[in-house]
């Protein structure tokens, strides 16, 4: 059990039979009346975002989230296989459980995939990777005038902004938690 009062990001939550993730939190202590918890909290299922108050003295059942290392193997029919590395199972999900994480995934990458009850409603790509531009146009020397970057299409198919210096080809590290240009990779 965990009390409002104690939300920190990250924690997991049972609200009415649902997993939800506490994204944001503040503690607000007004003038007047009680104080209270303002969370935004996101379905761990569906996605959904919610804004809602609690009092600080609730208690919530903290969910139990399993995480496991796998093995992003292949795509067929719009179904992402992945494969356990420890007991070598094979599963498979549908596009909307890993849209997020398969901009940054190519086959055989390893990712983190969430289960609750044995059920897997989450797949997270690893911080960093590195990924190869297939498409971006030539930096001119001395145009700054674009700040200094210029966009890039990876292997995934995934935009990204890179530096004008990094050119076709190139093999970059990427942090796939903002989705920003990190360094070159030789």
């Amino acid at each position: 059990m965990v009390m409002a009062g104690d939300f920190r990001k990250g924690t997991t939550i049972e609200i009415d039979g649902k997993v939800y993730k506490v994204v944001d939190f503040q503690h607000v202590k007004p003038g007047k009346g009680a104080a209270f918890v303002r969370a935004t909290l996101k379905n761990a299922m569906t996605g959904k975002v919610l804004d809602r108050t609690f009092n600080p003295s609730e208690k919530y059942e903290t969910a139990r989230i399993e995480t496991r290392k796998m093995q992003y193997l292949y795509n067929a029919d719009g179904l992402y296989t992945f494969m356990d590395l420890e007991s070598y199972d094979q599963i498979e999900l549908n596009f909307d459980i890993v849209e997020d994480a398969m901009q940054y995934v190519k086959e055989e990458m390893e990712v983190s995939v969430q289960f609750h009850n044995g059920m897997p409603f989450s797949v997270e790509p690893p911080t960093f990777v590195e990924l190869v531009i297939t498409e971006t146009e030539p930096g001119v020397q001395g145009d700054t005038s674009k700040a200094g970057n210029k966009p890039a299409k990876l292997e995934t198919g995934v935009n990204v902004d890179v530096p004008l210096f990094v050119n076709q080809g190139e093999k970059i590290r990427v942090d796939t938690r903002t989705g920003t240009y990190m360094e070159r990779v030789k």
